[in-house]
């Protein structure tokens, strides 16, 4: 392979969503630069990071009755029973959780962890605390939506997060969803809840990165099972 074909394989398409912030930051960069040129040569950094932030690459998502895939890239911050939050409607008793962590390095584009239809979506305002926090999930703007698929319902969470100030959601109320196909984003640095069924054991551990589409966080319907995790 050549350098060039090496460089375009680690080169993934900016998010049309995007556009409008690389500008800013572009034009901006310019104002610095006539203002003092170390001040440009900083925003023209920012402009590349800007970029690199609303990068949304091709994922390969693993397709199997039961499986769910991670709706984000980032850190799995915690795998814990939860009562869900009430607009989803999956109850009053705990549920299994996986929340991931998104720092503003990461990849923000969200995926769909089941395929299935989207059965509600509910938005709440909030606060705005660290989203690595566990009372994020209480407290903080929120989008919430309920995924029917056929080994059962699950439950997707966008939280935003100390910088993040916008929540997007692209899908609408009784749209199929296939697993992995883009639901959103959330700007700039947040977490996404999983609320998987009753009885679901997670696949995935505390400090573990996942990658949105591609990581296996579950499979509902599997026989329980005791899992261990190695570190290093």
């Amino acid at each position: 392979m050549s350098v060039v074909n090496s460089i375009r394989s680690q080169l993934a398409p900016i998010h049309p969503a995007g556009y409008p912030f690389i500008g800013g930051f572009a034009l901006a960069s310019l104002v610095l630069f006539i203002l003092w040129t170390p001040l440009g040569w900083l925003g023209t950094v920012a402009t590349l990071w800007c970029a690199y932030f609303f990068r949304d690459p091709v994922r390969v998502t693993p397709i199997a009755e039961g499986l769910v895939v991670s709706p984000a890239d980032g850190r799995v911050s915690l795998v814990v029973n939860a009562v869900p939050p009430p607009e989803l409607a999956l109850g009053t008793r705990p549920l299994p959780r996986v929340s991931i962590f998104m720092s503003v390095f990461d990849c923000h584009v969200n995926r769909s962890p089941v395929s299935g239809r989207v059965e509600r979506i509910a938005y709440t305002p909030g606060k705005f605390f660290n989203a690595d926090l566990d009372k994020a999930s209480e407290d903080n703007e929120r989008n919430a939506l309920v995924v029917a698929a056929e080994a059962g319902r699950v439950g997707v969470v966008q939280i935003a997060g100390l910088i993040a100030r916008r929540i997007l959601c692209w899908t609408k109320e009784g749209q199929e969803m296939a697993a992995g196909e883009r639901i959103g984003m959330i700007r700039f640095g947040s977490r996404v809840d999983v609320y998987l069924p009753s009885g679901t054991v997670p696949l995935v551990a505390e400090g573990q990165t996942s990658l949105a589409g591609e990581t296996v966080i579950a499979e509902i319907g599997a026989a329980p099972r005791t899992r261990s995790f190695r570190v290093g």
